[in-house]
């Protein structure tokens, strides 16, 4: 069991209303389970505790969950954007929490592997920002550390954490992640992994 104040708990952020796709996308097949499932599952394999953030139609997708090892956080506030769900995940943890990996839950390439390299190495440096590196510049999945906390609960908008990366960019530990910087907002994104949104 970890001592208080060192465990990892992830956040799998997954409130948005899927207008792109068309449907509800938290459903939409990835291999043998809904993408939200596949997500969960995958960001938990890291965690010492797994938090899922809904929002809209978060009704059906907590019954999707019920027997998962998971505590569901609905976010009422979820149209303002990304940053009110960051804050809503924030505003539960407790004090054992040492760490928050952010995840989306639409970032359907990124495996339980991805996650397990990120945790290995903030474990290894639990005062440090460790992200994914992909693209230009790091990006989620990232694991910040409790003394940012009061920052990330003061996020607002739909642009998520990456204004604190910025921020604190000499802080920032970056894993390459190429898994990371595939995201599925259409259901064209999703043919294009060879994928189904049948449910």
């Amino acid at each position: 069991m970890s001592t208080p104040g060192t465990e990892l708990h992830a956040l799998v952020l997954a409130a948005g209303a899927s207008r792109r796709f068309g449907a509800i996308k938290q459903l939409a097949r990835i291999g043998e389970e809904p993408m939200l499932l596949h997500a969960m599952r995958s960001a938990s394999a890291a965690a010492d505790r797994t938090w899922v953030i809904l929002g809209a139609h978060a009704e059906e997708l907590a019954t999707l969950l019920e027997r998962a090892p998971v505590t569901v956080c609905v976010n009422a506030n979820w149209p303002e954007g990304l940053a009110s769900s960051i804050r809503a995940g924030i505003e539960r943890l407790p004090d054992c929490c040492g760490g928050a990996l952010l995840a989306l839950g639409d970032q359907a390439l990124v495996t339980a592997e991805d996650y397990a390299r990120l945790a290995h190495i903030w474990r290894g440096a639990p005062q440090s920002i460790v992200a994914a590196r992909y693209g230009a510049s790091p990006g989620a999945p990232a694991i910040f550390p409790r003394r940012l906390f009061g920052e990330l609960r003061r996020l607002a908008g739909d642009a998520g954490a990456r204004a604190l990366l910025r921020e604190h960019a000499d802080e920032v530990l970056e894993v390459p992640m190429p898994n990371a910087g595939v995201d599925i907002d259409t259901p064209a994104d999703l043919l294009a992994l060879g994928q189904s949104t049948t449910r």
